[in-house]
């Protein structure tokens, strides 16, 4: 509301809750957006100890000021992951989020543990039960055309973690449930985060009947929680999950700049024992340390908000 571009500055756990509510308000009341009357405070008007100023906090309404709206308004807030939600008065509700301290609120994009991929073999899996060294469907970028690719290793894995994603509902009744901040393939080919997506937006799928790419056509997006979070990599960066077609990156908007990235462990992995196994817990080494070096080596128009 004060012109300056302040109510934009928040951390980047805020910025993900407030953009999937911005979605699910979309959602909710076709033609409504969501207002931010206040995010970080540069004037002062709050107590010492508000969280206002350490960017954790945001008063939120509608575009069309509708107090009615309210109630409905809280819950979606409650849905999006906002640790925090309260009528702090008529005119907005009060949200507010914890501290970044968890490795998945920093780094990386995940599925989720029921979403499936078709392995070599032709069964499908699902990615809670994948091993590295398996086979999965996925897209060759050199060629445009569908492969199977070996699952090099897992850049997250953590079956009993608790994460919010994005349910993306396509025409057909595929679903995909990805993390907002994951790279997924639009029917032209080019790469978007989940989280930009909307309605009416097309992602290339792959119809296994015909094996061809086809586009299909997004109908519904909404925020959900999950426990699992799950991201293979393999030898080619992409990979199919739900017959979506996906990157196997997140975090970094360039799938040609992530895949360069990550060619070192590519060559190593290459030299490891290609027998079946299981993936270690947590986030992969070498894709934290990209992803806390990133800030300081990338354009900021290149990382995830």
């Amino acid at each position: 509301e004060e012109g300056t571009g302040a109510d934009r500055l928040m951390t980047q756990r805020c910025k993900e809750k407030l953009n999937t509510l911005a979605i699910s308000v979309m959602n909710q009341w076709p033609g409504v957006r969501l207002l931010v009357t206040e995010g970080w405070d540069e004037e002062g008007y709050h107590t010492p100890e508000s969280l206002h100023y350490e960017g954790r906090a945001v008063d939120i309404t509608t575009s069309d000021r509708d107090r009615s709206k309210y109630g409905m308004l809280a819950r979606l807030a409650v849905e999006a992951g906002f640790d925090w939600v309260y009528y702090e008065s008529r005119a907005h509700i009060h949200c507010s989020v914890k501290s970044e301290s968890s490795q998945a609120a920093k780094y990386g994009g995940c599925f989720s543990g029921e979403s499936t991929v078709l392995t070599s073999t032709g069964l499908r899996r699902n990615l809670s039960s994948l091993q590295i060294g398996e086979k999965i469907q996925a897209l060759d970028p050199s060629t445009n055309e569908l492969v199977f690719s070996e699952v090099l290793l897992f850049l997250d894995y953590n079956p009993s973690q608790k994460r919010q994603f994005l349910h993306i509902t396509l025409a057909s009744g595929r679903t995909l449930t990805v993390t907002p901040s994951h790279l997924l393939v639009l029917d032209d080919r080019t790469m978007k985060y989940a989280q930009k997506l909307q309605p009416g937006d097309f992602l290339l799928v792959s119809d296994n009947a015909k094996n061809a790419l086809i586009s299909e056509k997004i109908v519904r997006l909404e925020a959900v929680w999950r426990s699992g979070v799950f991201a293979p990599l393999t030898g080619v960066g992409t990979l199919v999950v739900n017959d979506v077609v996906a990157s196997c990156y997140a975090t970094i908007d360039s799938q040609w700049l992530a895949h360069w990235a990550f060619a070192p462990i590519r060559w190593v992995a290459k030299l490891w024992d290609s027998g079946l196994r299981k993936p270690g817990v947590g986030v992969f080494w070498y894709a934290r340390l990209l992803y806390a070096t990133a800030d300081f080596v990338l354009l900021s128009h290149l990382l995830h908000e």
